[in-house]
């Protein structure tokens, strides 16, 4: 098991030592778990092969199965990714939240093929979660790409975690860094919209409701 920090019911400002903490394992390679404001993600920098490749063991994931990332900001996401209309309205309305939006990929791209399992599509998200947001802020403020791999705390096919403990006692790999930020507040998913196309495509209904979606873009 790896190390377990509880965060859970303290101040930002009480905690911010622990976020740096985070960030340098993220930037030394490790891979750590936090929370969402769905289920729990484990995660680490998508610039290092070595943690993509750990991030698919951990899981037992197939590795035609790509991963998510979780964003700072628009900013940072632009560096990752081409913005459609389409994409550019869902951002103002639903980032920072609950919504993964399907992006052509930036060519060249910043981000290993690894990552996507060799698409020429990425999915991303800026989180609202405080915990996780204020790392990926910190990790753009050191110089980093201010994203991460944000995959479900869980094994492939399995219900994902729902609390940090519940990661320390699932997961039987290795994880260095364990932040338990509480239960989650929703064990929904997050809803995921292909936006390589004029029209959005949806490809899985999470916290989000497709007719919610439908009605903000009409």
């Amino acid at each position: 098991m790896g190390f377990l920090i509880k965060l859970a019911g303290k101040e930002l400002k009480d905690i911010e030592v622990y976020l740096k903490i985070a960030v340098e394992n993220i930037i030394e390679g490790k891979v750590i778990a936090f929370p969402t404001n769905s289920v729990y993600g484990i995660g680490g920098s998508p610039l290092n092969l070595n943690v993509v490749n750990k991030l698919y063991d951990i899981k037992f994931r197939d590795k035609a199965k790509g991963f998510l990332l979780l964003v700072s900001d628009f900013a940072e996401a632009l560096k990752i990714a081409e913005f459609n209309e389409l994409a550019k309205k869902l951002v103002k309305q639903y980032w920072p939240g609950q919504l993964t939006l399907i992006l052509k990929k930036n060519e060249p791209s910043i981000i290993p093929p690894e990552v996507t399992a060799l698409k020429d599509t990425i999915g991303l998200r800026v989180p609202e979660n405080e915990i996780i947001l204020n790392i990926l802020k910190l990790l753009k403020k050191e110089g980093h790409l201010g994203a991460i791999i944000g995959t479900s705390a869980n094994y492939s096919g399995e219900p994902p975690c729902i609390s940090g403990d519940g990661v320390a006692k699932k997961i039987l790999s290795p994880i260095d860094l364990i932040l338990d930020g509480g239960k989650s507040k929703s064990r929904l998913p997050t809803t995921i919209v292909d936006c390589t196309t004029v029209e959005p495509k949806f490809l899985r209904i999470g916290k989000i409701p497709e007719e919610e979606i439908l009605e903000f873009l009409s």
